[in-house]
């Protein structure tokens, strides 16, 4: 039986364990470092099972050794944003929490594949990189793919049509510099320019961007964990049935879109080993300069941890 760790018990993380036990392909562990807190909602979750129908473990714990031989490791440990944030504002905290867990991760589960969800998002990815010396593909962040959801999202609410319709794509660094691609997000393979004018795009567009801060406008404690929880899953469910989908995630990129030691989101394909390939899209020039905003609004922040 595959095992899936993840760490972190607060709304993305249990609920992560909650989508994750109901596609009933792992055994889930549920770290934290309070005490009670995950042991309390895995047994609620495994519970259910008999409702559900689903027949995996699911354990909660406050000792990292129970994550040993888990072929994913995910990371959502961390402070949430609160109105009047933005991402980076969580940078320090998230930082020396991510350092902590990666230690452990190294000790406890040297061999397995690590998507961090923790904001903000890309520094957070790279610094896990940086700290568990993992080969690339074996370490990523989910961002993409929950950005494009919502862009897809409100391109259906935009058309009044069925969502499975839509496929959208997002790319760059999750926050305010992401770079949706109307061009490459389509309504039944029609692209989105021949269905709506440049005004609506680009509402959609900026909506898609400050998706996350009107969620944490409208909660005013805390932020968003069903969408989130959403795309993890899916990515873990890739990675385990070596599916080769392709997603939007933050990857660490070596010369890819002229880009180097930087952790950004880009297209990718996810199979066993983790990101197995990096998709280069062709970006008209206003994209690439947006692209490389984004990517300079990345790199101001891993500068940051490299000191």
């Amino acid at each position: 039986m595959n095992k899936v760790a993840v760490i972190g018990s607060g709304n993305v993380g249990a609920t992560t364990v909650q989508r994750l036990a109901e596609l009933n392909i792992a055994d889930v562990v549920m770290v934290d470092i309070v005490e009670g807190l995950p042991q309390g909602k895995a047994l609620d979750i495994l519970q259910a099972a008999p409702l559900m129908g689903y027949d995996v473990d699911v354990t909660g714990t406050n000792d990292y050794a129970d994550i040993a031989d888990s072929n994913i490791v995910v990371v959502t440990a961390g402070i949430a944003r609160k109105p009047g944030m933005d991402r980076s504002d969580l940078l320090a905290t998230n930082i020396k929490i991510t350092q902590q867990v990666c230690e452990n991760i190294q000790k406890y589960a040297p061999n397995s594949i690590i998507m961090t969800v923790t904001n903000p998002l890309d520094i957070i990815t790279y610094a896990a990189l940086r700290c568990t010396q993992f080969d690339r593909n074996r370490v990523f962040g989910m961002s993409g793919l929950l950005d494009s959801s919502r862009f897809a999202s409100f391109i259906a609410k935009e058309m009044n049509c069925s969502v499975r319709d839509v496929n959208a794509m997002v790319l760059g660094g999750h926050g305010d510099s992401m770079v949706p691609l109307p061009e490459y997000s389509t309504v039944s393979g029609i692209p989105l320019s021949k269905l709506m004018d440049d005004e609506t795009i680009n509402r959609i567009v900026d909506r898609t961007v400050n998706a996350g801060a009107e969620i944490v406008g409208h909660l005013k404690n805390g932020s968003a964990f069903y969408a989130p929880s959403a795309a993890i899953t899916i990515m873990v469910e890739a990675i385990l049935k070596d599916t080769k989908k392709i997603v939007p995630a933050s990857a660490f990129l070596n010369g890819e879109y002229g880009q180097h030691d930087i952790c950004l989101g880009v297209p990718v394909k996810l199979g066993r080993s983790g990101v197995e390939e990096i998709i280069e899209l062709e970006l008209t020039d206003e994209e690439a300069s947006a692209l490389q905003r984004s990517a300079e609004a990345v790199k101001k922040g891993i500068e940051t941890i490299r000191t």
